[in-house]
């Protein structure tokens, strides 16, 4: 951002994003989200983003099951064991699905991550690192 406000580039946010895309890149930082989120990232895009969430709920061809399961995830309600456990259903927020992986293996099931809809759709979560990373090298 002192590079944008430097050149000037600060005023035009093309050329904002894109000086702050090349100063990630020479720190070697371009792994992490731009706007301090994944979803924030993707939501913020011109081409995509709410365009295409727009595109998707009103297509009548998609379940309604998928565009509610859709509008609760955007909406952060879903039922995630987070947020189970914030409103008393579940006496832990830890991922179902790496404590099934962790007891598989015969690991500790003690400090499991928070099961949070970031954490299922990354590598990160034990039990969907195939099918998220399957996923990524499929696009």
């Amino acid at each position: 951002m002192v590079t944008a406000l430097q050149h000037g580039t600060w005023i035009d946010e093309e050329g904002f994003k894109k000086t702050c895309i090349k100063e990630k890149k020479r720190r070697g930082d371009i792994h992490q989200p731009f706007y301090g989120t994944w979803v924030a990232d993707f939501m913020l895009r011109q081409v995509a983003g709410r365009f295409m969430l727009g595109k998707d709920l009103s297509d009548k061809k998609i379940p309604w099951q998928r565009g509610r399961r859709l509008g609760m995830t955007v909406a952060r309600n879903t039922s995630t064991a987070n947020f189970l456990s914030k409103i008393g259903k579940m006496q832990s927020a830890g991922c179902r699905l790496c404590r099934i992986v962790r007891k598989a293996q015969g690991e500790s099931t003690d400090g499991l991550a928070d099961e949070r809809h970031g954490h299922i759709n990354s590598a990160g979560c034990e039990g969907m690192a195939t099918t998220v990373t399957a996923a990524y090298h499929s696009i």
